[in-house]
């Protein structure tokens, strides 16, 4: 079984990086492509959804679909060699975004239904 750094960075118990299996490893990449602003990492400006700032937008059927498509889109354009993006539902409530996606691995196994927050995975 093969492990990955955990994000956000950490040491574990041991005094070492903290690692983690690969599925915990993916929704890890989701979250940082959802919630990275264009812009907030040097060497690829261009990474990222920025869905945080739709926090504070009006909120209506336009926008959740448009997010939706902003979601969709980003996340095949930066993990696209790991995942295939069934579905994206976006739902926001006041001032918390949350975003449910169902995806499958490319290297195999069913669909995967996970939801995520600003604060991380649900």
């Amino acid at each position: 079984m093969a492990l990955f750094l955990d994000f956000p960075f950490h040491v574990d118990g041991r005094g070492r990086s903290a690692e983690t299996a690969e599925d915990d490893h993916i929704r890890d990449m989701i979250f940082q492509v959802l919630f990275t602003n264009p812009g907030e990492r040097v060497n690829r400006p261009d990474f990222g959804c920025g869905i945080k700032q739709l926090v504070f937008m009006p909120n209506s059927d336009a926008l959740a679909t448009a997010t939706q498509f902003l979601v969709q889109g980003s996340l095949q354009r930066w993990l696209d060699s790991v995942i295939q993006v069934e579905s994206v539902e976006v739902e926001a409530v006041e001032s918390e975004l949350k975003v449910t996606v169902v995806y499958s691995k490319r290297s195999g196994g069913g669909p995967r239904r996970d939801v995520f927050t600003p604060t991380g995975p649900v």
